[in-house]
């Protein structure tokens, strides 16, 4: 799907502030075949989010819904309405889910966007009453879903780029979330690489060990993850921190208190190589030559022509 829309859309899902009051409210009807929604406003007063009204969805569960509604309609932020009720797995806490999406233009119901058609599912959400990552709302709602449900939330771009829509998301697949690379300890790392220590919480640091860098891509395994093999056209969701050859440390997804997700096609050559073939699981080193980084282009706090040294725990691919 676009950046745009599904990058506000997950904003939405795993927001860090209380979601804002909003003025729509009321039910949905479907085809009973559907299992739409029957108790919509116990459920909305339960969960404090109004629920969008005159929209419904029809189809095999846990497939590409049919969506239909009277255009135009308008639409408010952190308002939704469950489309269909599912017939797979309860969620729960701790999950990573992945959603197949759909965004509908609220103004002609015109398709923006979908992951359906060449099944690119989205899987950064993690269920969590931890409100620094997703809001007690929203935790009620996917708490409240089984597999092969399908929930829209709206989103009003009226104020920015002209299109509101709804974000039509269907839950097709869940696992544990992992927090910390896990798995087995590599025995055999070189020794001239740079050192690696962990804390508690899994967050690395590290000796460079007198290490000059290379001129060619280093992707060594830390710790062997027992999950899926990661493939270099998929996305990742990864606890990472990055180096200088000097020890100097120019980003991390830990004191961010986060892990990051992005597709290996975004990042730099150096992750798109080197994190294909590992597992799941997987804590990797990472020794990115400028060739395979930023060149010789300044970043930020990463100058031209630099050597970059990673530590990155692989939590997911999808």
């Amino acid at each position: 799907m676009r950046k745009s829309l599904l990058s506000k859309a997950v904003t939405a899902v795993c927001a860090t502030v209380m979601c804002l009051g909003v003025t729509a409210c009321g039910g949905n009807s479907s085809a009973k075949s559907d299992k739409s929604n029957s108790d919509s406003s116990s459920s909305s007063e339960k969960i404090g989010m109004h629920q969008i009204a005159g929209v419904t969805a029809k189809g095999e569960l846990g497939k590409k819904p049919t969506v239909s509604f009277k255009t135009p309609m308008t639409v408010e932020d952190n308002s939704y309405v469950v489309l269909q009720k599912g017939d797979g797995a309860q969620i729960e806490d701790g999950d990573r889910v992945c959603s197949q999406g759909i965004a509908i233009s609220v103004k002609d119901g015109s398709e923006l966007d979908s992951t359906w058609e060449k099944n690119t599912p989205d899987c950064s959400t993690v269920v969590t009453s931890d409100t620094s990552q997703m809001t007690e709302n929203y935790y009620k709602i996917f708490k409240s879903l089984k597999l092969n449900s399908t929930v829209a939330f709206g989103v009003n771009d009226s104020n920015s780029s002209g299109t509101s829509y709804l974000m039509v998301l269907t839950l097709v697949s869940k696992s544990k979330a992992l927090k910390k690379a896990t798995g087995e300890k590599v025995a055999d790392i070189p020794a001239d690489l740079p050192k690696v220590t962990l804390a508690k919480d899994g967050k690395p640091s590290i000796d460079m060990n007198g290490y000059k860098g290379s001129d060619s891509l280093i992707s060594q395994d830390l710790i062997k993850g027992k999950g899926a093999v990661v493939k270099d056209t998929q996305s990742v969701v990864a606890h990472y921190t990055g180096w200088l050859l000097d020890g100097t440390q120019f980003d991390s997804s830990w004191d961010r208190g986060q892990s990051s997700a992005f597709s290996l096609d975004s990042v730099i050559k150096g992750w798109k190589q080197g994190l294909a073939g590992h597992t799941v699981g997987s804590q990797v080193l990472l020794v990115v030559p400028p060739s395979l980084g930023y060149g010789n282009k300044d970043q930020e706090k990463i100058p031209a022509n630099s050597t970059l040294v990673f530590v990155v725990d692989i939590l997911a691919a999808y």
